[in-house]
Parts: C-alpha cells; structure tokens; sequence
C-alpha cells in the first residue's frame, strides 16, 4: 500500500504532540494498546477474518482506522470521531489514498463512536479491539484512568456516580465478533456483577 508507512509516522507524531492534557484514557498509550489488539486480530486469522477477506491491504485499512479513532481529541473532546474523519481524509489525500480507502478509514472511526454501530466485519473488529479492555483481566487499571479523565473533564464527580455510568454502560454493550464473544464478554459480565455488588455496598454504608 502506497504512502502507509509515512502516514502511520505521521499520525503517530501528530498524538505524541498534539493531544491535551488530561487525557488519562485516550492518550497515545491507548491508541497503542488498541493497535496491538488489532494485529492480534489480524494474525489469528480465524474463519471469520478469511470469509471476510481479511486481506493485506484491507489489514492496513484496519490499523489505520485504529491509528485514527481517537485523533480528533487534537481538536476537541466531544464529537471526536466526526473530528477524526475530517482529519483522516485531510491526510490520506495527502499522501494520495484513493477515496474508497478513505471512506473506510472514516466508516472505522465513525463506528468506535458509542453506542457503537458497526455494518460491517472490519468495522466489528475496530469496534471489539476499541472496548477489549471491558473483557481483559486489566479492566479495573484502565478504567481508574477513564474515571481520572472524566472527572478531570467534569463529567463525573465521584466514584459512586462513575461505577453507575459505568453499570449502565457494560449492560447496554455488546462485542461483535465471535472471539470477543468468546473471550472477552464472560470476564466482562463477571466485571458487571462485581461493580453492582461494589455500588450496592456504596450505597448501603457498608464501605
């Protein structure tokens, strides 16, 4: 794929530079994480990445899509992901993408935008690869650093209030592909009981 390598520099200097401050969550580190997560998708290449012709060029589409999703936190916090597209199609027409790829690129980023609505299979990856966390033994780690952006941003004010969001949330997700669904949704319902049970306490006095 022609001009891939530069822009995937040129993306990853711009979220090295150009993110605010007080992005606990959506720094660089998770765009990071979100990418290692993806080539594991990509490398496993399980009947679902073949029947959907998960091919070479298709794969970089998708780390692209990834390298992408939280791009537009450059310029603002809220409608980030409309934020991101415009900035993708800015700089894959830099480096000479031809519009099909563009709009991929921008129907994966749109896709990550919660409630997460993916038409397709490498929008279901990007949209899986986005949330692993909710089903990985990390869970509780990275969402201490989504609680610390939230309230850093005033979206929240405490705990309490945070753990509810956070119930309502795992209980209106779903993952979208079969490994998730899998692999990660059990650890992730086991995180939904165990956050019901800390709110109940909370509330009772008891802690």
């Amino acid at each position: 794929m022609k001009g891939y390598i530069k822009i995937r520099k040129k993306i990853t200097g711009i979220l090295n530079t150009k993110l605010p401050k007080g992005l606990y969550y959506h720094g660089i580190h998770h765009t990071l994480d979100a990418l290692r997560v993806c080539n594991q998708y990509i490398n496993r290449c399980d009947e679902n990445l073949i029947r959907n012709n998960l091919n070479d060029h298709s794969a970089k589409l998708l780390r692209l899509g990834v390298l992408f999703h939280d791009i537009g936190f450059t310029v603002s916090f809220h409608d980030h992901e409309l934020r991101g597209t415009e900035i993708a199609e800015k700089l894959m027409n830099e480096f000479d993408f031809p519009q099909k790829d563009i709009d991929i690129v921008k129907g994966l980023i749109m896709a990550t935008r919660i409630p997460q609505t993916p038409i397709n299979y490498l929008e279901k990856i990007i949209c899986d690869v986005d949330l692993d966390y909710l089903g990985r033994n990390d869970f509780y780690p990275i969402s201490d650093q989504l609680f610390k952006e939230v309230k850093f941003n005033s979206v929240v004010r405490n705990k309490l209030e945070w753990d509810k969001i956070q119930i309502k949330f795992l209980e209106e997700h779903n993952f979208h592909t079969e490994f998730a669904k899998k692999n990660r949704r059990p650890n992730k319902e086991k995180r939904l009981a165990e956050l019901k049970k800390l709110v109940k306490f909370m509330e009772s006095g008891e802690i």
